[in-house]
């Protein structure tokens, strides 16, 4: 099933990679998906991800394929609500498009999960650290990592310049934009974290099996 997932993303991504709004764009945003995407695949030899977390995983990859073809300040959500009748931005008020601001929510709402299986196998020598802070320390490193992109956006629309550059940045005139997207991704985080806690998925068996799978070739 994980299988079919992945190859229809893939065909998904492929779609979207022919005559997208910006080609440079397009190849700045798709420059650090496919790090991720290798990173994680890779990591499957030590870190036997659940089935939720590669779900999650794919959703977020999904929607950053989205922003990267349209650039994340150009996707045409409100267009596509006014085929049925609706406009996302009239009804509640916006003035920008707000793409951006949903997938930095979705960055750490749905990456929040893999974050804390990987941390939960790394404290596994530990009962009390692998009950007690892998939650805290998940928040904090989609935290961290979201300033990291920030910084990258920032750097790029230094080295590029022009509109390419604003392209990449999407900050579209907000001088908060930056602190916006990292709110929102704690947010996203945070949110994600407390829904798993009163679940009961973070002291459940399934996140043991998720994280405990160590193939015979590293034993």
């Amino acid at each position: 099933m994980q299988t079919l997932l992945w190859l229809a993303y893939g065909f998904f991504w492929m779609l979207l990679a022919f005559d997208p709004v910006s080609r440079f764009t397009w190849v700045l945003e798709n420059v650090l998906a496919l790090v991720f995407v290798v990173f994680f695949l890779l990591s499957y030899r030590r870190i036997n991800w659940s089935r939720m977390s590669q779900v999650a995983v794919l959703c977020f990859l999904v929607l950053h394929a989205i922003g990267a073809h349209f650039t994340y300040s150009e996707v045409p959500y409100d267009e596509f609500g006014r085929l049925v009748g609706i406009s996302i931005n009239d009804f509640f008020g916006w003035e920008r498009n707000q793409y951006d601001r949903l997938v930095h929510l979705a960055y750490g709402f749905l990456l929040s999960l893999p974050v804390l299986e990987a941390l939960r196998l790394a404290a596994r020598p530990s009962p009390n650290l692998r009950y007690r802070y892998p939650a805290a320390v998940t928040v904090m490193i989609v935290m961290s990592t979201s300033m990291v992109y920030e910084l990258i956006e920032w750097g790029a629309m230094i080295v590029f310049g022009g509109d390419e550059g604003l392209a990449f940045l999407g900050a579209q005139g907000d001088v908060w934009d930056a602190h916006k997207d990292m709110f929102l991704a704690s947010c996203g985080s945070l949110l994600s974290v407390t829904l798993l806690a009163a679940s009961g998925y973070l002291n459940s068996s399934q996140i043991e099996e998720a994280t405990m799978h160590i193939t015979e070739r590293d034993r």
